[in-house]
């Protein structure tokens, strides 16, 4: 048996219900084998980072421990996209029902042709960092850099806790 390993999933959502493509994806972490969701963040208004003419993000973070391996997680996140009407197209950063992207995987560093972990884009985007910031105030990632000095150097413009609803 594999050892458990937690790990750190960005939701993100603009189609179709972005709140509810959200908290359904959550509902069906929880739910899925091999896997436990410890917790998630608030839900989060973004600004698009691709084209202009789309509408706003919804994104969360979600803290999971599994024993799943990297890429055997990647597959189950990127079924889960498909299951809800993921089209992966040719606009990058385009509009889409569900983004779940592989933030962190324990302390591993992976590069590989399918999957890079730590995510690429995580040191910059204030939409991943700030709700992960809430989960693990005290984050430190596999090459030593605190979360709190990422944190110095994203501002949150633009970014705004979904109000109202229970997630």
């Amino acid at each position: 048996m594999r050892r458990s390993v937690r790990c750190y999933v960005a939701l993100g959502s603009n189609l179709g219900g972005p709140i509810e493509q959200v908290e359904r994806a959550l509902k069906a972490l929880a739910r899925a084998p091999a896997l436990t969701l410890v917790a998630h963040s608030r839900l989060y208004r973004s600004r698009p980072m691709g084209p202009a003419e789309q509408p706003d993000y919804i994104n969360a973070v979600a803290m999971v421990e599994t024993t799943l391996a990297p890429l055997e997680l990647l597959d189950r996140l990127q079924a889960q996209e498909r299951r809800q009407g993921r089209v992966r197209g040719d606009v990058r950063w385009g509009p889409r029902t569900l983004d779940l992207d592989l933030l962190l995987y324990g302390d591993d560093t992976i590069r590989s042709a399918r999957l890079t972990v730590p995510h690429p884009g995580l040191r910059e985007r204030n939409f991943v960092l700030y709700p992960l910031h809430e989960l693990s105030p005290e984050l430190v990632l596999p090459d030593r850099t605190r979360l709190s000095e990422l944190l110095k150097a994203c501002p949150a413009e633009g970014l705004e806790p979904v109000c109202g609803r229970e997630t």
